[in-house]
C-alpha cells in the first residue's frame, strides 16, 4: 500500500502540476508538502503531516488552514485513498479530555487561520487499509461548504503524542487514541 499511496501521491502531484503555476506544486523541495491551494486561492494548508501508524489502527492528520479570502470558510468533510476519514475535536467531558465527531466542520475565519493539531481538532483516518510509515505521503481531499474541494498531500511522521479518548457515546468505539502510538 505505500506504494500505492505513493503512486497517488505522485499521479496527483503530476496532475496538479499541469493546472497550477509555476509557484504551487503538491511537494516543495527536499520533498516537503508544499501549501495546497483550492481553486481561486480560497484556502491553503499549511505545513500538512500525518502520525505514522499501522494498518488498521487510527491515526490523524494536521496542518494549518489559512484563509486569505474575504469571507468564512467552512471545511464540512474530507477523504483519502487511505483510509475512511472524519473530522473530529478535542473537548472536555466529566474532568478529562475527549475526542468525538466535530459537528459543522471547521470554520476558517476570513483573513484567518484554524490549527489542526494534536489535542486540538485534526482529520481522523478511522482505519487505514495499510500502515502509514514515516516518510510515505498520503493524499487527503478537503470538502469546503461552497461545494469546492481542497487536494493537499502530508507527509507522515512519527510522533508519540495524542493519547486521548472517544467520547462512547458520541462516536461507538470507546477506543483511546493512545493504541495509534506506533
Amino acid at each position: 500500500m505505500r506504494i500505492n499511496l505513493i503512486a497517488v501521491a505522485a499521479l496527483a502531484a503530476l496532475g496538479l502540476t499541469g493546472c497550477a503555476n509555476s509557484d504551487d506544486t503538491a511537494t516543495a523541495a527536499g520533498g516537503t508538502p508544499a501549501p495546497a491551494t483550492a481553486a481561486g486561492a480560497t484556502l491553503t494548508i499549511k505545513d500538512p503531516w500525518v502520525k505514522a501508524a499501522p494498518a488498521g489502527t487510527m491515526t490523524a492528520a494536521f496542518g494549518t488552514l489559512v484563509n486569505d479570502t474575504g469571507a468564512d470558510i467552512t471545511v464540512t468533510g474530507a477523504e483519502s485513498p487511505a483510509s475512511p476519514l472524519e473530522l473530529h475535536e478535542m473537548t472536555m467531558k466529566d474532568g478529562k479530555m475527549i475526542m468525538r465527531p466535530k459537528e459543522g466542520g471547521f470554520v476558517v475565519k476570513s483573513k484567518g487561520t484554524h490549527e489542526l493539531g494534536p489535542g486540538g481538532d485534526h482529520l481522523m483516518l478511522m482505519k487505514p487499509k495499510e500502515a502509514i510509515e514515516p516518510g510515505d505521503q498520503v493524499t487527503f481531499t478537503l470538502k469546503l461548504g461552497d461545494g469546492s474541494t481542497v487536494p493537499f498531500t502530508a507527509i507522515a511522521k512519527p510522533f508519540a503524542g495524542a493519547e486521548e479518548s472517544y467520547d462512547p457515546g458520541s462516536h461507538g468505539s470507546g477506543m483511546p487514541m493512545g493504541s495509534m502510538a506506533p
